[in-house]
């Protein structure tokens, strides 16, 4: 019996998707519960699984196209074989025959290299990832069925370092009204790759930060070594107690919590003409991955240990980098920390995450000669920026906030008296 493949249905913020992946052909058996087809939207990407044992029995929406919620994909043969399925297809006439012409000649593969007509056998979802990569398929070893090249295998080709960007040759013409020494000659390589859904809606976001809030940005620097020299006393057994590895994200992430109780204005939200207090704590905390950057929230941070805090940022960074992130994981949030410094940022002015008032900005840890006592001291500095709305927050309120966080972090034990 058939069956629909429909979209998820989307949350009322999203309005549509797009299919991404279809990891299955047209008469290609899977198993229940195996994922058939990924639908990316402009926050996540929704996994849609088989609904029992089966083949896909014909695919409505090709990779890139666009679909509304719960709309009609595809269609699913419940019980069948690859085989059957093949064979009843045969039966329905000259309506799929196009169709099953074309999967069997994907199928079938030259002598011993896995080629079809001097093109090497790619899936849809290795066509698309190598297209985006600007990877050339016939460099890329099939491990698949006759060769075969799959998603990861071009996966692989790409970590491996061995991918190489394609060069176009360019016309060496002189423009009129130019001389030839300003005319480049040589390869000079473009390409043009349709912007994702998520990375549109980043874009839209950010811009309208920009334009709707009245944003500043007030920094401040603080001395690492205290923490620096915690994290070193206690992280063997810290790690021997709790599974997870002492990082920095999670002290700052005490840190904000206690300064956001003190300065109510920095964790709360604007709606329209209402200002929203929140009286608990949801910190973002922005996690880059090769979709672009992602916020997930940790949920009531106040009630989190270091250890729970820690092993949370773990799951959503391997998480982000699978896109296994739901929804709900990244709705909402009162307040957010990036970490430019991971990638070497010294100094940056982060961009609020509406409808938040403001977010914080860790950078590098450089070592710079500082005075202390009147003697010139090397210490393991790091920038921080607090960007805010002036809307909400008045500059006094920011800088005391982010001074806030500047004690704690040089003197830990102030968290645990609440000083």
């Amino acid at each position: 019996m058939s069956t629909d493949i429909k979209a998820p249905v989307f949350p009322e913020s999203v309005a549509e998707g797009t299919v991404a992946t279809w990891h299955k052909k047209p008469g290609e058996a899977c198993s229940r519960d195996e994922l058939i087809v990924d639908i990316e939207t402009d926050k996540v990407v929704l996994e849609v699984v088989a609904p029992a044992d089966g083949v896909i029995e014909e695919i409505l929406k090709d990779e890139g196209d666009t679909v509304e919620s719960g709309e009609v994909v595809g269609r699913f043969k419940a019980g069948a074989s690859g085989d059957a399925s093949a064979g009843s297809k045969e039966e329905t006439g000259k309506k799929d025959e196009p169709e099953k012409k074309q999967a069997e000649e994907t199928r079938q593969p030259s002598a011993e290299s896995g080629k079809s007509g001097g093109e090497p056998l790619l899936s849809p979802a290795a066509r698309k990832l190598a297209d985006e990569n600007d990877i050339d398929p016939e460099k890329v070893e099939g491990t698949g069925k006759d060769g075969r090249v799959t998603r990861e295998d071009v996966q692989s080709h790409i970590d491996s370092g061995k991918a190489k960007k394609a060069a176009e040759p360019v016309s060496g013409k002189k423009p009129e009204g130019v001389p030839v020494a300003d005319v480049p000659t040589g390869e000079r390589p473009e390409k043009r790759v349709p912007m994702s859904r998520l990375r549109a809606s980043i874009a839209k976001r950010l811009v309208n930060a920009q334009q709707n809030a009245a944003m500043l940005t007030t920094f401040n620097e603080v001395n690492m070594k205290p923490l620096m020299d915690l994290r070193k006393q206690y992280k063997d057994g810290f790690e021997k107690r709790h599974g997870i590895k002492l990082g920095f994200m999670s002290l700052f992430v005490k840190a904000s919590t206690e300064a956001l109780k003190r300065f109510p204005a920095v964790n709360a939200s604007i709606d329209g003409n209402d200002m929203v207090y929140h009286g608990y704590q949801d910190i973002g905390v922005a996690v880059s991955s090769d979709r672009g950057l992602v916020v997930p929230v940790l949920r009531d941070t106040d009630a989190l240990g270091l250890a729970d805090i820690e092993k949370k940022i773990v799951e959503y960074g391997t998480k982000a980098k699978d896109g296994k992130l739901g929804i709900e994981e990244m709705t909402g949030g009162t307040f957010t920390i990036s970490n430019g410094g991971v990638f070497g940022s010294l100094m940056s002015t982060p961009i609020l995450n509406p409808p938040q008032t403001a977010i914080l900005g860790m950078h590098k840890i450089q070592e710079r000669p500082m005075a202390v006592d009147g003697q010139v001291v090397i210490l393991p500095m790091m920038y921080l920026a607090l960007s805010y709305d002036h809307r909400m927050i008045d500059g006094k309120e920011a800088v005391q906030f982010l001074v806030a966080i500047k004690e704690m972090v040089e003197d830990p034990a102030r968290i645990l008296l609440d000083v």
